[in-house]
């Protein structure tokens, strides 16, 4: 990490204390303090607060570097820092209930505009960031050994994410000298002398688990000229478990371990989550959306309201799927040579409203009743049609491994842009790997930030939905 990014990384959290004093001095100014038996009792309510706000952030890993994770993920973390602060703070008052006496609506002004005002900096600091790291003062200057897949990936990623705040100068390896337009710098052999000659913040190890030789040479090299090294393992071979790392003594251990919506009170958890998220969605906006969206239809194409599709959920399990229709009634699903067909940019099956229906994800609402008979969820892999499934279980790596846990409304490959029509057979390959992703590093932490990416896309409309 560059001298100029920790600056601002201790920008990011000491500017987190005039706000927790800001928001207390507001909280005093309309809902006070009722009751303080000496003046300087306040002042350690203050020093708590200090306290309690940057142990919750510690715990919540609010300061970590959250640079590639869009700014949607923060506010979870946010939120999850604001809920602990509330959660430790008034425990601690508990102690002072003698010597304060404070109304609720206090905590809850204080807290409110805390999570308010902190999201609004933190946002600020971001795009802040972002104008640095364009204008080429932040950026991490990065070198690559290797060009495995995982390579590639990795090259691919900082390329088309500039406000990761990475930069690639090039990469070595033995075997190939071209990685999609990463300059070509020399072999593995050369890494001291490539190191000696260019400004170089990090290392970046990308080569297959075979080369213990490579790897080694290339970590010692690191140590010697004292560069930061990280190591992108090449574990495509342990794709379908969740793999965790461990050490035993100095020993590193791969751990392969259950999914974690294998362990019961996970599986628990997420099952209350969408019982109440979809129950609350219905009392919400399903009662006066639905009637709206039915008459809609009803009066811009002929047909039923709602279209019934045959998709699989867990374990190959067929479901049926309840959508809004948008396309006319009795469009094709199959061409002349019996593949299915996807829905197109300007597809003419598409009606009118459908396009407004589908742009704004609101033709998938009817779903929240498949999750309340429980066979979806409210994030998961998106479940396919059937003959989608079964051209692509001979085509796509890993496919039926998707399967493991209950399909989803919204899911973690949606929100990465990974929805709509899937052009290629690495578009399928990528939204598989990213629905693998999500099964094998599932936490509730994650499903909160993937429907809050929803709900932003929902309002933004997403461009690929036709």
């Amino acid at each position: 990490m560059t001298k100029p990014y920790v600056i601002y990384q201790n920008v990011r959290s000491i500017i987190d204390a005039p706000i927790i004093l800001f928001c207390l001095w507001c909280a005093q100014v309309f809902f006070g303090l009722d009751q303080l038996i000496f003046k300087g009792i306040f002042y350690i309510f203050i020093l708590l607060s200090l306290a309690s706000w940057y142990v919750s952030a510690n715990i919540s890993k609010l300061y970590s570097d959250l640079r590639t994770n869009k700014f949607s993920e923060e506010i979870v973390y946010i939120l999850f820092t604001v809920l602990l602060h509330a959660i430790f703070l008034t425990s601690l008052l508990f102690f002072f209930r003698n010597q304060i006496q404070f109304s609720n609506y206090f905590l809850l002004f204080y807290f409110s505009i805390l999570f308010f005002f902190v999201v609004i900096t933190k946002y600020i600091l971001r795009k802040y960031l972002h104008s640095l790291i364009h204008k080429g003062k932040l950026q991490e200057k990065v070198l690559l050994v290797g060009s495995t897949p995982a390579a590639m990936n990795f090259y691919e990623t900082i390329k088309s994410h500039m406000y990761y705040g990475y930069s690639c100068l090039g990469f070595l390896d033995n075997h190939q000298e071209k990685l999609n337009g990463c300059n070509y710098l020399g072999r593995v052999d050369d890494l001291p002398h490539v190191i000696q000659n260019h400004e170089i913040d990090e290392v970046i190890i990308a080569l297959p688990n075979s080369a213990h030789e490579e790897i080694k040479y290339s970590v010692e090299v690191c140590g010697h000229y004292a560069k930061r090294v990280r190591i992108i393992p090449d574990f495509y071979f342990y794709a379908s478990s969740n793999i965790q790392m461990d050490t035993i003594g100095l020993l590193p251990v791969i751990n392969l371990r259950s999914l974690p919506q294998d362990r019961f009170y996970n599986k628990l958890l997420k099952r209350v989550f969408d019982i109440v998220f979809s129950i609350s969605f219905f009392i919400l906006m399903g009662w006066w959306l639905f009637p709206i969206v039915a008459i809609l239809i009803k009066l811009t194409s002929s047909g039923p309201v709602y279209f019934l599709q045959e998709r699989w959920g867990i374990n190959n399990e067929r479901i049926i799927c309840y959508k809004f229709r948008t396309m006319k009634h009795g469009s094709p699903e199959m061409d002349d040579k019996g593949n299915f067909l996807q829905s197109v940019r300007n597809d003419s099956r598409v009606t009118q409203i459908g396009k407004y229906l589908r742009k704004y994800n609101i033709d998938e609402f009817p779903q929240f009743w498949n999750v309340l008979l429980g066979n979806m969820s409210i994030v998961g892999p998106r479940p396919h049609v059937t003959p989608l499934n079964l051209s692509s279980i001979k085509e796509i790596e890993h496919y039926l491994l998707r399967h493991l846990v209950k399909p989803g409304i919204t899911g973690w490959a949606q929100v990465n842009g990974c929805r709509g029509e899937t052009f290629t057979k690495h578009d399928m390959q990528a939204r598989v790997n990213y629905d693998l992703y999500y099964i094998h590093r599932w936490t509730f932490r994650l499903d909160c930030w993937i429907i809050l990416q929803t709900i932003v896309n929902i309002i933004k409309g997403d461009e690929n939905a036709y």
